[in-house]
């Protein structure tokens, strides 16, 4: 639910809004309800139309209830390996021959197998075996790769006046998105079903290559990028959340193309998707075009979830590196998932420590103390479908150390246990989230992506609005009781990125 609450809070920081009372909401509720359509195919899938006939084009969002934390054992990244291939064609688009290039396909198969057997053989692996069968799936790919007309799906979509197409993966779902004019609808509906009614793992160990460039420049290269990997790993032992959206990288090494088609299979179900319009489109004729191309999505019932839930730490973990990078500090601590009763009190406490240059992290630590280049507290890392973390974390300022940031974090903590939030800090709050909610339906893509998220999440994509009344509710009893349960030591996971001199630095320092 990252993106919802971002949506919901993090709009009051680009606008400023009058107070409103929730019932001021109530008759833009009713009237948002009479322009939104919402129905499920016999298929399972559910589309949501929202009808805004401003201007002749619309966006959409299909989001799939599936991302990294449905990744399969020794198999990270898959997830997000779908999001690479979505944009790859279908046995009609991407090819030159389908026909042969299906055979193709099947032969690049064969040989990684053949490879991948003895390239994981712990003892006795053959070297020069290992190299003929290198070559010779090196080989198929090459054969399939005649086939294959680049970028033929996206081209498809931008000659037709389609723009932004994009796609992204979370621990918790993945999303595809881009805009169309409105008279390109039923050439959208069939695109978009036909890419997940014929799917095509072609390219796949190009992509698979890109993927694990992505992961040495976000990750393996990136100070922070690590530090980040490694303190999840202390924090989540036991939950999938301590696992990489990117996938490790003897896992992305590892797995195949057929293992994607598997993983496909099972999550890109219609019982798995929720499809939300939102644009110059009339149900009454849009919805007839959508069944018509999505309803040929055979029908499945939705995987069996299953997630091992964090055991309740008792401890406080930490995790330092040392590396020739500019300090930085984290700390985090375990809270239920978004159906937690008490979800609206952590947006609140984000709210008042972080929203801002008045909020209660930046005056202390970047504008009064000046220790901090950036400091703040944040709910839901690294995600919020499962048990998740509460997150502080600062940046230093030359002449400044992580000690320093632990101890301002945690004298700010101590002021939520200790003392009531001030009048205005609470209706603040309560002022901006309203006004992020009217904020968060100007956009086309915005409000597509939110409905489906809601309608996925909740089951219900009028959780929008029933978002105020947890938010009314908020009291300054609330937000210190929950700071007391929350913010305690055994319950804290810390990760320190602490300056060490690089090598080149300590030899001139020996030769000075």
């Amino acid at each position: 639910m990252r993106r919802l609450k971002a949506l919901l809070l993090l709009f009051a920081v680009l606008f400023v809004w009058i107070p409103l009372h929730a019932q001021d909401l109530a008759p833009f509720e009713q009237s948002f309800e009479k322009r939104v359509t919402v129905k499920k195919l016999a298929n399972g899938l559910t589309v949501i139309i929202i009808r805004r006939p401003e201007a002749p084009v619309f966006s959409f969002s299909t989001f799939v209830d599936a991302g990294s934390v449905q990744d399969p054992k020794g198999k990270t990244g898959l997830a997000h390996m779908m999001e690479h291939m979505a944009f790859k064609g279908t046995d009609k688009i991407g090819t030159t021959n389908w026909a042969e290039e299906k055979v193709a396909l099947k032969k690049v198969e064969e040989a990684y197998a053949a490879f991948d057997a003895e390239n994981q053989r712990a003892v006795g692996r053959d070297e020069k075996k290992l190299a003929e069968l290198k070559k010779t799936w090196q080989d198929a790919i090459k054969e399939a790769n005649k086939f294959v007309v680049v970028n033929e799906f996206g081209e498809i979509v931008e000659k037709e006046g389609g723009v932004g197409l994009n796609a992204g993966t979370s621990l918790d779902s993945t999303e595809y998105l881009y805009s169309m004019p409105s008279n390109r609808l039923e050439l959208w509906a069939y695109l978009e079903s036909d890419r997940f009614l014929h799917p095509v793992e072609r390219e796949f160990y190009k992509e698979r290559d890109v993927v694990i460039e992505e992961r040495r420049m976000r990750t393996d290269s990136s100070p922070v990028g690590r530090l980040v990997e490694q303190f999840l790993a202390q924090a989540y032992d036991a939950s999938p959340y301590h696992r990489p959206t990117i996938g490790y990288y003897s896992d992305l090494n590892h797995f195949s193309a057929t293992d994607a088609l598997d993983f496909f299979r099972t999550y890109y179900i219609p019982s798995n998707l929720v499809v939300a319009i939102a644009g110059d489109v009339d149900p009454a004729k849009a919805m007839p075009v959508i069944e018509k191309y999505f309803s040929r999505l055979p029908a499945k019932d939705k995987p069996e979830e299953y997630t091992t839930t964090q055991p309740e730490q008792r401890s406080e973990r930490t995790v330092v590196i040392h590396d020739p990078a500019q300090p930085f500090y984290i700390e985090g601590y375990h809270r239920p998932n978004y159906r937690d009763p008490d979800d609206a009190v952590y947006d609140a406490i984000t709210d008042i420590l972080s929203n801002g240059r008045t909020s209660r992290m930046f005056r202390s630590m970047v504008r009064d103390q000046k220790i901090a280049a950036a400091a703040a507290g944040f709910s839901g890392f690294p995600g919020q479908k499962y048990d998740t973390l509460f997150a502080f974390y600062a940046v230093p300022i030359p002449g400044h150390t992580n000690a320093e940031m632990q101890k301002s974090i945690r004298a700010e903590i101590e002021k939520l246990k200790t003392a009531d939030v001030s009048d205005d800090e609470l209706q603040m709050f309560k002022t901006r989230a309203r006004a992020g909610i009217i904020r968060s339906l100007d956009s086309n893509t915005g409000l597509a992506s939110l409905l489906a998220e809601l309608q996925t999440r909740y089951g219900d994509w009028r959780e929008l609005f029933r978002q105020l009344d947890r938010i009314d509710k908020v009291t300054k009893a609330d937000i210190r009781r929950v700071a007391q349960k929350t913010f305690v030591e055994e319950n804290r996971t810390v990760g320190i990125m602490e300056t060490q001199a690089s090598e080149q630095g300590a030899e001139q320092g020996e030769k000075q």
